[in-house]
């Protein structure tokens, strides 16, 4: 069976770190590359942390690319509070030896959408979608050549995690949301609602700290340093593993219930600025642009997260 071409798009942080991990361990996907943007901390560490995770993994060929420093519009914002200083706080990584790709992220999307076959690249974002609408904004060909865009962002009934109505990864850069959601592009929404089911427990968290390999235990320091704001936080066993779900909703869509749905970005209040208007029960005419997930089999995710981390060095 052919690979699935990919690109992740991302701003590692520890969820993404994971999420790339079990990308670069999964035989059905083909990693295209990494393009790097500036969210849970500024550019210069995101790229820098995609090339550790990389290296780690024992896939140090990995193209990563560096793309844009801010959002387009907003102020950035970051997570140093959530991820650290480094964004990628917890266990202690070597610089990376891979040198980064000399091509801008945004165009390494466009070039490798407008040379491979139309409808065979899936983009797997992970965090604001800020790379994808540029690329969409500077070559508007490239919508209908994405096979799909799986995205974790959002939040509804769950509420956000950055302020009491948006989710960080929307919040940062809700006007590129709005685009990537308005390009009539195929569109997965992994939201909160979803990704606050899936718990890094104790019991969990040990099965990474036990393997054998260097990867898994890595993975361990990752979770414990991540999860710990939102035990604080939740009063909870383990924190949501946010990012990997992208990558297990491509690799196993069963373990997710979801229904297409209509959602947009709020771009003009201050008070809900980046909140995903997702209407669940349909009770408007606004015609479906989107699949949303809303439950997770947690078993079933951690089990394949474990199983496929294992295999790497």
């Amino acid at each position: 069976m052919p690979k699935l071409p990919i690109i992740i798009d991302t701003d590692p942080g520890q969820d993404d770190a994971l999420a790339i991990m079990l990308a670069l361990a999964s035989p059905e996907l083909d990693v295209i590359g990494i393009t790097a943007v500036a969210g849970n901390v500024p550019l210069a560490l995101t790229e820098k942390n995609a090339r550790k995770i990389c290296e780690l993994s024992g896939k140090p060929g990995t193209k990563v690319f560096a793309g844009a420093i801010r959002p387009m519009v907003q102020t950035l914002v970051t997570a140093e509070h959530v991820h650290g200083r480094t964004g990628l706080d917890g266990p202690v990584l070597p610089e990376p030896a891979k040198p980064l790709q000399p091509q801008h992220g945004v165009d390494f999307i466009i070039e490798t959408l407008m040379t491979r076959p139309a409808g065979t690249v899936t983009l797997c974002t992970l965090g604001p979608l800020t790379n994808v609408a540029l690329a969409l904004v500077k070559e508007p060909r490239i919508a209908s050549r994405i096979k799909r865009i799986v995205a974790m962002g959002g939040g509804f009934f769950e509420g956000g995690n950055v302020t009491p109505a948006a989710e960080f990864n929307i919040y940062v850069d809700p006007h590129a949301a709005r685009i990537c959601l308005s390009s009539d592009i195929p569109f997965t929404l992994i939201p909160l609602d979803c990704t606050h089911q899936a718990l890094t427990t104790a019991k969990r968290v040990a099965r990474f700290r036990a393997m054998k390999n260097k990867s898994g235990p890595a993975c361990a320091d990752l979770l414990e340093f991540f999860e710990r704001f939102d035990e604080q936080k939740y009063g909870t066993d383990g924190g949501p593993l946010h990012d990997p779900c992208v990558i297990a909703w491509l690799l196993q869509p069963g373990l997710f219930t979801s229904r297409d749905v209509n959602v947009v970005v709020e771009c003009e209040s201050s008070l809900t600025m980046g909140m995903t208007v997702i209407d669940w029960w349909r009770v408007t005419d606004r015609k479906a642009n989107a699949t949303v997930c809303r439950g997770i089999n947690a078993d079933g995710f951690f089990n394949l997260l474990s199983e496929r981390i294992e295999t790497l060095a």
